[in-house]
């Protein structure tokens, strides 16, 4: 790795300063490459401190333009971007923020042909997308190339957020549970209804998009304990949050 730039010495500086992180986790972040699934309300918040906090390399997987509706909670986004494709746009924000990340964009959807194609080339994947179909091609191609999960999602004034290494072990020797074992069967098309149905508190996707974020680094730097095997839960509303354990389902026993 190369060593760090006077300008990044004084960038970092703040992290740099911290003992469970210090010049060898930040370089771990400088060397990581974390791909970001939604340049929206999830993933704005998400890849701003992911490159502000020194992300080496960031992908960004979306197929969608830049509209004004997107501005009340899509803050990578601003109203001289509207109409631009949101990779393009989230790119250019970065580029600002900070010059030494690298940005790769993928004006596409995340499915198993793209995961086949490209996941092979990240360290983590963040899904900030708002289907189950992404959800449940992002679970399954994370957990088949062994790559660490950070999923989120929001409701009206609700989050939740967790990570997933299913093809490891926990402290007690079990398998850690997947995307499955926490929702085992998409709901029926229509009864979760968008965003655009339902009505969004644009500040939610900043918090559960932030933590998602912060999940990433914890899984970089190795500090702290990643939201593995268990469910954060964040009410708005009420201003709490609740943690769920979950466990690997048991299979169903042989007839």
């Amino acid at each position: 790795m190369d060593p760090f730039s006077p300008d990044e010495i004084s960038r970092y500086h703040r992290h740099i300063l911290l003992p469970e992180i210090g010049g060898q986790g930040q370089q771990r972040l400088k060397a990581a490459r974390v791909l970001v699934i939604g340049a929206g309300g999830l993933g704005a918040p998400a890849l701003l401190y992911l490159a502000a906090a020194g992300i080496g390399t960031l992908g960004i997987v979306d197929d969608d333009r830049v509209s004004l509706s997107n501005l009340q909670r899509q803050v990578i986004h601003d109203s001289g971007t509207i109409g631009e494709e949101k990779t393009e746009s989230a790119a250019r924000a970065i580029a600002r923020l900070n010059p030494h990340v690298r940005v790769r964009r993928y004006e596409e959807r995340f499915d198993g042909v793209f995961a086949a194609a490209h996941l092979g080339s990240f360290d983590i994947l963040i899904d900030g997308s708002d289907n189950f179909d992404t959800r449940y091609a992002a679970a399954d191609a994370a957990a088949a190339r062994q790559v660490p999960l950070v999923t989120g999602a929001v409701g009206r004034f609700d989050g939740s957020l967790t990570v997933l290494k299913p093809y490891e072990k926990n402290a007690e020797g079990e398998p850690n549970p997947g995307y499955r074992d926490l929702f085992p069967e998409k709901p029926p098309a229509g009864l979760v209804p968008a965003c655009a149905e339902a009505g969004i508190i644009g500040a939610l996707t900043g918090v559960i998009g932030t933590l998602m974020a912060m999940e990433a680094i914890k899984l970089i730097t190795g500090v702290g304990e990643p939201l593995v095997g268990r469910l954060l839960l964040y009410d708005a509303l009420s201003a709490r949050f609740d943690t769920i354990r979950y466990r690997r389902r048991k299979a169903s026993p042989s007839p």
